[in-house]
């Protein structure tokens, strides 16, 4: 492999480390945003459901300006907007400029989430072997280390503003100088067409499905697994806290090794075990009687569910010849997933149990397992990008 490669590869991973630490940092600090304007927690619900449809609306369009710019010129300017709008999220003085800069923050996050993984999936190409869940552990490292550096900043009484602007500004010259490492994106005259014009292949519906589902099930679980742990299972507040660090790890754990498990078993077989082993060990959790056995039960949820959804984008991303506007579609599909899920849980747990609603991270896994049979057998084949030798081709069975 080239050093230009190896650069590439280098700079999409810490792209993915640093949207996970923005993220990350943002949500950590949304008790103290609260505090700091008032908010209720309805304001609070608010907020985060306009970060969230922001982040939805700019996915939703990003087929077509995937198509025509690339991941390359895109995650040259959305990356260091996102850093840009998460500052301005950091000063917002009053709740309604909050709502402005928090739908202009998840804006930018969904053309960086689109981009860098289309990204990936043009320097995975170029390796010719799957590279995808490692670029989504860098997401994990970013997201825990916005939770180290959340609690580190609480503890030396640093405000949420000065928080938020210092990740900003140490985020924004790193995405700078990581954009001249990014590789362009494979373009045709007739994928350019299908992007803009006509329907995707079938198989990127039946991905953006199955990440409807994985990213669905992460939702529900990183949003209400605490709650559940502390008045269901009846763990002490402390001990419920620290179900999602655990979930985290275990992706993470499941993102480093997934893609060698990938390589070594297929793309099809891979996401049908790990639907199944999501089912079964949410299940566990679920009927757990002390929570010392449900949050060691969340570190295996973690490792089942971690490699679905970068799979999922990597094989889209390999059923055209540009990635960007099937990886848009696909994306997209996911994170509506994301967003539904918590509200889904909320409502059912109203109307029954919360016991009861988490219920349906075990029947997502196993629609998981289900949809994953109707992929290829042989896997959805990824085409090499042409790098410095365009006339070389390596192409890649997934």
């Amino acid at each position: 492999m080239t050093r230009a490669l190896r650069t590439a590869r280098t700079g999409a991973v810490l792209t993915f480390v640093l949207a996970g630490l923005m993220c990350g940092s943002m949500t950590v600090r949304i008790p103290a945003l609260s505090d700091k304007l008032g908010l209720s927690e309805a304001s609070v619900g608010v907020t985060l459901l306009v970060w969230g449809l922001g982040a939805l609306v700019t996915m939703q369009s990003m087929r077509r300006v995937m198509t025509r710019f690339g991941s390359r010129s895109v995650l040259r300017i959305g990356a260091p907007l996102c850093a840009a709008t998460l500052a301005l999220l950091a000063f917002a003085p009053t709740y309604p400029l909050l709502l402005v800069t928090a739908g202009l923050f998840g804006m930018a996050f969904g053309s960086v989430d689109v981009a860098m993984n289309a990204q990936g999936s043009a320097v995975e190409r170029a390796y010719g072997r799957p590279l995808m869940n490692g670029m989504h552990a860098g997401w994990c490292v970013g997201a825990i280390s916005a939770g180290l550096l959340g609690t580190a900043a609480i503890a030396a009484g640093l405000s949420s503003t000065a928080h938020l602007a210092l990740i900003a500004l140490l985020s924004l010259p790193l995405l700078v100088v990581i954009s001249r490492t990014y590789l362009p994106d494979p373009v045709t005259a007739e994928d350019g067409q299908a992007g803009t014009r006509h329907r995707m292949p079938p198989v990127v519906y039946l991905l953006g499905a199955i990440a409807f589902c994985a990213f669905m099930v992460e939702g529900t679980v990183a949003d209400w697994n605490g709650l559940y742990l502390r008045d269901v299972v009846g763990a002490p507040e402390a001990l419920a806290t620290l179900g999602y660090p655990v979930l985290e790890a275990g992706m993470l754990l499941g993102r480093l090794g997934g893609d060698r498990v990938r390589a070594r078993f297929g793309a099809r077989g891979m996401i049908m075990a790990s639907g199944l082993v999501t089912a079964a060990m949410f299940a566990v959790v679920l009927t757990a009687s002390t929570a010392v056995v449900a949050i060691a039960t969340m570190f295996l949820v973690g490792i089942g569910v971690a490699t679905i959804s970068p799979v999922a984008l990597s094989l889209a991303g390999g059923a055209v010849a540009n990635p960007g506007p099937a990886i848009a579609q696909t994306g997209a599909m996911g994170y509506a997933g994301l967003l539904l899920g918590p509200v889904v849980i909320g409502f059912i747990s109203d109307v029954a149990t919360l016991r009861t609603a988490l219920g349906i991270a075990v029947v997502l896994g196993l629609l998981i397992a289900v949809a994953a049979r109707f992929l290829p057998r042989a896997g959805t084949r990824i085409p090499a990008a042409p790098v410095e030798t365009p006339d070389r081709e390596l192409s890649m069975a997934a």
